[in-house]
């Protein structure tokens, strides 16, 4: 299940509802509140009630950047004259927007940013991946992975079209205090494509001399 932070007046809590009902987790926070937002999948902000809140302001100067949660935000009609949203946003409503429209947006982002649905499905061409239940299938058929396989191709797959070199793989599936050398990563890489990738369109890039990137296209 992905999980939505959303900071708002207490006007916010009914979208909240409605982010539920529609399959998602939710948490809600009123400006001001502690600023850990880095373990949620998406941050809604009503940046029209929030326009001088210095958590907002951090949320959005991190925005795009890495693994960060993608954002979409309520505006009012003098900000959005005002600024570019885009650059800065993933998506954006106008406030007063319905609840329904919200969830779509949130549902749209979510999908540009990690390819992945509220039901917690990641789909690319023939490849479906239950990132709630830890399976994966080819063009219907299901794939036996190792741990660390499944791992790295998770990892890899919400990450899409990113290049991430070896020492970064290591440290972010394999975890910081382990010792083996990038080889690992190699290795890992070879037998997750002799599984995935036969017979099919090849979703892992190798980036020469840098590493490895998961194909979102053909």
């Amino acid at each position: 299940m992905r999980n939505i932070l959303l900071i708002g007046d207490d006007a916010i809590d009914s979208y909240a509802r409605a982010l539920e009902a529609d399959g998602f987790q939710t948490t809600v926070r009123s400006p001001g509140a502690h600023d850990d937002s880095g373990d949620f999948d998406a941050i809604v902000l009503d940046l029209s009630s929030l326009a001088e809140d210095a958590a907002s302001k951090r949320i959005l100067e991190a925005a795009h950047v890495g693994e960060a949660p993608a954002v979409i935000a309520f505006i009012s009609a003098n900000q959005l004259a005002a600024f570019d949203p885009a650059k800065a946003l993933d998506d954006f409503l106008l406030s007063g927007s319905g609840p329904d429209e919200l969830c779509a947006r949130v549902r749209q982002a979510l999908w540009k940013r990690h390819g992945v649905d509220a039901r917690n499905i990641l789909k690319c061409g023939d490849l479906e991946m239950d990132l709630a239940n830890y399976t994966v299938h080819i063009a219907g058929k299901p794939v036996g992975l190792t741990y660390k396989e499944y791992e790295l191709l998770r990892f890899l797959a919400t990450n899409r079209d990113r290049v991430y070199n070896r020492e970064t793989l290591l440290n972010k599936v394999w975890g910081y205090d382990f010792y083996g050398g990038a080889r690992t990563v190699d290795v890992h890489i070879r037998r997750l494509r002799s599984k995935i990738e036969e017979h099919h369109r090849p979703f892992i890039e190798t980036v020469r001399n840098v590493g490895y990137r998961f194909k979102a296209g053909s």
